[in-house]
C-alpha cells in the first residue's frame, strides 16, 4: 500500500514533527493573516457545502467586529511564518461563548491541529470569563462534527439564525487549576 512506501513515511514523520512546532497567535481579525486565513475558509466551504457558501454582505467584516479583543479572539496556527489555520471566539452573553471560523489547511489534517486549536480556543472562552461553548455546523463537515463529539460536546438546541448550520453544539468548561 502507499501507507508502506518509504516517501510517504518520511512524509508523514516530517509533518508530525512540524506539527509540534506551531504558534497559535492571537491577532486582529481585521488583520492581512486573518483575512487570508478567512478567506481560504469560506473557499472550502463554497467547495464542501452543497450549495456552496456565500459569507453575506458582512463575512469577513463582521468578523473583525464581534471577535476584536476585549471581548473575543482570533487565532491563526502559524508554521514557519506560513498561516495553516485559523479560528476565533466571540462573546454571546455573559456566561457564553461562540467558537467560529475554526480551518486548518488540508495538507495539515489528521496531525491533531484541530483538537489543539479547539483547545486553544476554548482556554480563551476561558480566560473571557465565558463557562460554556457554542458553536455550529453543517452536515456537510462530517469530521468536524466527530471532533466535537470526541471532545465532549454535546448537541444543543438551535441558538442562531445561520442558515448553514445543520447541527449546534455546546460544552461547559471548567477552570484548569
Amino acid at each position: 500500500t502507499n501507507l508502506e512506501h518509504p516517501d510517504f513515511r518520511e512524509v508523514a514523520a516530517e509533518r508530525l514533527l512540524r506539527a509540534a512546532t506551531v504558534t497559535f497567535d492571537e491577532i486582529d481579525p481585521g488583520a492581512d493573516d486573518a483575512r487570508f486565513a478567512m478567506g481560504r475558509y469560506f473557499a472550502e466551504l463554497d467547495v464542501r457545502f452543497a450549495n456552496g457558501f456565500d459569507p453575506g454582505d458582512g463575512g469577513a467584516d463582521h468578523d473583525v467586529v464581534t471577535m476584536a479583543a476585549p471581548g473575543g479572539a482570533f487565532v491563526v496556527v502559524r508554521t514557519d511564518g506560513d498561516v495553516i489555520g485559523c479560528g476565533g471566539v466571540l462573546r454571546l452573553d455573559a456566561a457564553t461563548a461562540e467558537i467560529k471560523r475554526m480551518w486548518i489547511h488540508p495538507e495539515w489534517r489528521g496531525v491533531g491541529l484541530a483538537g489543539r486549536l479547539l483547545a486553544h480556543l476554548e482556554s480563551r472562552a476561558l480566560s473571557l470569563g465565558r463557562r460554556r461553548v457554542v458553536l455550529d455546523t453543517n452536515e456537510s463537515l462530517t469530521e468536524a462534527i466527530a471532533m466535537y463529539h470526541r471532545f465532549g460536546y454535546a448537541p444543543t438546541g438551535r441558538y442562531n439564525d445561520n442558515p448553514y448550520a445543520h447541527h449546534w453544539f455546546e460544552k461547559h468548561l471548567e477552570p484548569v487549576g
